[in-house]
């Protein structure tokens, strides 16, 4: 019984204090002023209104814009609102300043949070996400913070009461936060994960050549190129840059099942991530009882893997980071109303995922994939740029593939990864156009 105490206290108190369902999350309310949520540049992302009648409204200037990040908090709550309601429901302000308060019949004001968020990237990316489904994943590689989190289809939290019926009962999943949640095919990105298997199993794998013919078949299992392109003699550089399905397939043939199971393990598929919000797991399902189509198909991304947005950026942020992920966090520190800090927020490793040689071998291969592949609208900007675009069929409905691209900006000194995804794209939205604008926004302020 102790034992269970002391990990409950440890463990799971906060979890269930901090619990949508948990009916004591509001007994503060008669008490205190609800705190703010600002961006890392002190902009309001979350405040409440007090009308002269006492009435409280909480109030999200940026509207539709932070709608699944920072969330809401009626109806339950959920994103930043969730995560951090006890410091929001609590005050730490000067003893005399509460005792002023209580004698002049005056609400305490909860603490502020301040978020790693960046309103400017934010609103960027929401625009450049436009009116497709899908998901924008910025974070800084070298810190672990989260810059900006944005989900389609998205909801004003203003108005969420009003509009709760409609938002629970939307066929649209409008209140998943597809971010963290949405689980996809991983399409082309994942050949990044193929790549660092082939490595780790070839040492030479410097050496190797694949002559494309814009397709490959094993065992009457036909897998073409993108247009059936033809790209001859590729080596592994190259298999990349084009995205190569066939060099890929050829690639997955090769490959020991189990060793590339636990390759996918050390990315963190099958494993829990770390992360402040609400999360899907990933799953890698290769074995050895896997047949040759199953192998090709999961060597460039498609078969049984998924993945969320945010896992990808994970994967990109340890490559960015010489193989080092660091641990990724939302809230920067904790103020009282004042502004004295209470808490504060350190950037701290989380994990190495690969070797710093094997992450800068990936990103040499992805910045070729901007010099000269599927990825050159980045080239030749102010800034530089490596990635890996992605294409992920969902259905047999050629026209309704998944757009997806993942990369770093500054790729000598990273400062910015994206992961993005668009569904169903129809060809003419590319998530690799969206990190342009992103990555456009930020150098051009």
């Amino acid at each position: 019984m102790l034992g269970y105490i002391t990990y409950f206290q440890v463990k799971k108190s906060q979890e269930v204090i901090r619990s949508p369902y948990n009916a004591r999350q509001n007994s503060n309310e008669k008490q205190i002023t609800r705190g703010k949520i600002l961006d890392k540049n002190g902009n309001v992302l979350a405040k409440t209104d007090t009308a002269s009648d006492g009435t409280q409204t909480r109030d999200y200037p940026y509207g539709n814009v932070f709608a699944h990040v920072v969330g809401y908090s009626a109806q339950g709550k959920s994103g930043i609102e969730s995560l951090e309601n006890t410091e929001l429901m609590n005050s730490d302000e000067n003893f005399l300043i509460k005792l002023k308060n209580q004698l002049q019949d005056k609400k305490n004001v909860g603490n502020t949070v301040i978020t790693t968020l960046d309103a400017d990237l934010q609103q960027a990316a929401y625009q450049a996400l436009g009116d497709n489904r899908g998901a924008v994943v910025v974070m800084d590689p070298k810190t672990g913070k989260i810059l900006a989190m944005v989900s389609k289809p998205d909801f004003d939290p203003n108005t969420v009461v009003a509009d709760w019926d409609t938002l629970s009962s939307s066929g649209d999943s409008v209140l998943l936060n597809r971010a963290t949640q949405g689980q996809y095919a991983p399409g082309s990105t994942f050949k990044v994960v193929t790549t660092l298997e082939y490595m780790r199993e070839n040492p030479d794998y410097a050496s190797y050549s694949y002559n494309c013919r814009g397709s490959i078949e094993r065992d009457g299992i036909r897998i073409h190129c993108y247009n059936g392109h033809v790209h001859g003699q590729v080596d592994l550089q190259d298999s990349l840059a084009y995205s190569c399905n066939a060099s890929f397939s050829n690639i997955g043939l090769s490959l020991d099942p189990s060793k590339f199971k636990n390759t996918a393990e050390d990315v963190l598929f099958d494993s829990k991530l770390p992360s402040d919000l609400p999360y899907s797991k990933s799953s890698f399902t290769l074995d050895s009882s896997a047949g040759n189509g199953t192998k090709m198909m999961t060597a460039m991304g498609q078969g049984e893997t998924q993945v969320t947005p945010y896992h990808m950026a994970l994967i990109t942020a340890a490559i960015a980071n010489d193989g080092t992920l660091m641990k990724p966090y939302l809230i920067d520190k904790v103020t009282n109303a004042s502004g004295t800090v209470m808490k504060e927020s350190k950037p701290e490793e989380y994990k190495e995922l690969m070797t710093a040689d094997e992450a800068g071998q990936l990103k040499a291969y992805m910045k070729s994939v901007v010099d000269y592949g599927t990825a050159s609208v980045l080239s030749g900007q102010s800034y530089t740029a490596a990635g890996k675009t992605g294409t992920a069929e969902y259905s047999s409905d050629k026209e309704k593939d998944h757009s997806w691209f993942i990369g770093m900006s500054n790729v000598e000194d990273p400062e910015l990864v994206v992961s993005i995804i668009i569904e169903s794209s129809d060809g003419n939205a590319k998530a690799v156009n969206i990190a342009k604008e992103i990555f456009d926004s930020y150098y051009n302020q």
